[in-house]
């Protein structure tokens, strides 16, 4: 068993005993069409571990806090999926250029008071990222979470992350380059 798969595992029996906060049960996985046309719709792949997630383990209502967000459909607390979400992050970037929204990053689970952890679908280890606005300036509201969505997933899993009890207060360093991929994304 490799280790992708070991750790889909422990995803998977962690996801069958939790619920996260407004989950009743596990939504069953999205098949092969409907990952095609989310894909289609973002415009870029999702990185294997996170297509193999929603193929293998569920569309969402699993993950750490409010879990992860459906794919395409809306969950029962009626928080967009996470392909709508993007989308609509990315047309308010657009009407709001002082909070660009970098492309390819796709959130994922929302924490509330408008947080989300997101991944950077464009980079090859899918880090995932923290979008923490409360502080009132986009240029300090993006920080890492985790380097990689494989690293976020042993985290929640090991039951390890800032988000736990135990653990606040820890402090997450900022993502350098939030600037730089929205200055990109602004020129192109």
């Amino acid at each position: 068993m490799t280790e992708n798969e070991q750790l889909l595992a422990r995803v998977a029996a962690k996801a069958r005993n939790t619920r996260p906060w407004g989950w009743t049960s596990l939504p069953a996985p999205v098949d092969a069409a409907t990952l095609a046309r989310a894909e289609a719709a973002l415009g870029f792949p999702l990185p294997p571990l996170l297509a193999e997630l929603y193929l293998r383990i569920g569309d969402g209502g699993f993950g750490p806090e409010y879990g992860l967000l459906p794919l395409l459909d809306s969950p029962p607390a009626g928080e967009p999926a996470a392909v709508v979400q993007y989308l609509t992050n990315r047309a308010d970037a657009l009407q709001d250029p002082e909070w660009p929204w970098p492309e390819g990053v796709l959130p994922i689970s929302h924490w509330g008071c408008a947080m989300y952890a997101c991944v950077d679908c464009h980079t090859p280890e899918a880090p995932v990222l923290l979008f923490e606005p409360n502080a009132g300036q986009a240029d300090h509201a993006w920080y890492v979470d985790a380097p990689s969505l494989t690293d976020w997933l042993h985290t929640w899993t090991a039951g390890t992350g800032w988000y736990e009890e135990t653990n606040e207060g820890m402090d997450l360093p900022p993502w350098d380059d939030f600037r730089i991929r929205t200055t990109q994304a602004q020129a192109s």
